[in-house]
């Protein structure tokens, strides 16, 4: 099944050296949307924090969607982040308008808009951050990982407006909206929120009525079997909303993709093979509701510190989904899934793990980090019995909302009582090795995960 990988959540924004962010009005109008920026000082260079790049094609995804209709004001890639400059190479105006087309695309790390069927648009409301540079030289030189470095610029003050009627923001339908730091989405157009036990809807009125379904029926579940495991979240709320996009019945296609914020879960479907009910649409639909899901608490109730340490939330969700759907459904095929972890861990984990964003390699975070996952879980059952539930419980008491690359490690030790599992482990993310597999059993070996080798390949039992 095509695209059934997801954004997971997105770094912590950085600490910023100004808090005056610029004032930003976006406007639908019929199928027409326009986003004005208004800036209040002068820079030589403005750069969009969200400059991810499109999964299939690794191209910038904004200059396909966004045209400037400024006069002498230029929009393009430097480094690593989308810029708009002068063509004279004065300040920026003051004033500056975009026309949006916005398409639907799976992003790296990074939350896509969503189309609707109806013609309905939800963009996330941090994609219009900005910060200032000096120069388009300094801008080639910013790293891709924003929360090592202080910026010039805070969050956009931005004001939702649809011609058409009230926006859609939080499951509440408003005349007016202003948004800053909040991480949702706002939807422009029609939708219908459909109230549920343990969740509420906005699902898109064409979207195959058997996956709407699925979707309202095993959510609610997922989410109970996280609290009892792991208490109520620190962010997401009791009630989170569950928003579908359906982006029609292309033939010889079938795609799932999407993301989670707080409160929120979106997900997007397209290709005719998703019209008709199949158990494997089925089963990787009811996998990303439990990672994504999972996030709820790792993710949003703590997050990682660095883009570097994605392994965390990533391979913990994923490992907190197998369990959730093994213990929801006896007949999921648990092993199946987690001996994907280890084969492409093995497969990625030749060059170090923790540069695997910079690659374009994400799924190095989700299946290393689920490999990781698995051995401190089998520590936490050798020392207490317990399982990868037991084991995060405790790190997710975080007074900052923080869980680092150290803390986490900390853990595996104080755990474990074994600190050459770290050592192992810090191999695979700094230096990668050239025989994975022998690091990871030799991991699965102290930890009590049950394995065979078969020709050099790490087997779960």
């Amino acid at each position: 099944m095509g695209g059934a990988c997801a954004a997971g959540p997105a770094p912590h924004r950085p600490a910023v050296l100004d808090e005056s962010g610029p004032q930003v009005t976006v406007t639908r109008t019929g199928d027409r949307l326009v986003v004005d920026y208004r800036f209040g000082r002068d820079a030589p260079v403005w750069a969009f924090m969200d400059s991810a790049l499109e999964t299939d094609t690794r191209q910038p995804w904004r200059p396909r969607q966004w045209t400037v209709e400024t006069p002498g004001v230029v929009m393009e890639r430097r480094g690593h982040y989308d810029i708009v400059r002068s063509a004279d190479g004065g300040p920026v105006p003051r004033e500056v308008r975009f026309r949006v087309t916005p398409k639907a695309m799976d992003l790296e790390a990074e939350y896509p808009t969503l189309l609707f069927s109806n013609g309905a648009v939800a963009l996330p409301t941090r994609q219009l951050d900005v910060f200032a540079l000096d120069s388009v030289q300094a801008a080639e030189v910013v790293p891709d990982d924003l929360n090592r470095v202080k910026l010039d610029g805070g969050p956009s003050r931005v004001t939702w407006r649809d011609d058409s009627g009230p926006v859609l923001f939080n499951g509440r339908r408003r005349d007016a909206l202003t948004t800053t730091d909040e991480r949702s989405y706002v939807l422009l157009g029609e939708a219908t929120v459909t109230p549920g036990q343990g969740l509420s809807t906005v699902i898109d009125p064409n979207l195959p009525p058997w996956i709407g379904e699925e979707i309202r029926d095993f959510a609610p579940h997922v989410g109970q079997y996280y609290r009892d495991r792991l208490g109520a979240p620190g962010a997401g709320g009791d009630t989170p909303i569950v928003m579908v996009a359906w982006n029609g019945p292309t033939e010889r296609m079938t795609s799932m993709g999407g993301s989670v914020l707080p409160g929120l879960i979106v997900m997007s479907f397209e290709g005719r093979g998703v019209t008709t009910p199949q158990a494997e649409i089925r089963e990787r639909s009811r996998w990303f509701i439990g990672h994504e899901g999972a996030h709820f608490w790792l993710g949003q109730t703590v997050r990682y510190q660095f883009a570097d340490e994605a392994w965390i939330t990533e391979g913990g969700a994923d490992l907190m989904a197998v369990r959730a759907l093994k213990a929801l459904d006896p007949a999921y095929d648990a092993r199946n899934e987690l001996q994907s972890e280890v084969d492409d861990c093995a497969d990625l984990a030749k060059r170090p793990v923790a540069q695997a964003g910079a690659r374009g390699e994400h799924r190095a975070y989700y299946a290393c980090g689920a490999v990781f996952a698995l051995a401190a879980e089998g520590a936490q059952r050798q020392r207490t019995g317990g399982d990868w539930f037991d084991f995060l419980k405790p790190l997710l008491r975080q007074p900052d909302g923080v869980l680092s690359r150290e803390e986490w490690l900390s853990g595996l030790t104080r755990v474990s009582r074994d600190p050459s599992l770290r050592g192992d482990v810090e191999r695979l993310l700094d230096q990668g090795a050239a025989d994975p597999s022998a690091v990871i059993a030799r991991l699965f070996q102290r930890t009590g995960v049950a394995f065979r080798l078969v020709d050099g390949r790490v087997v779960l039992n």
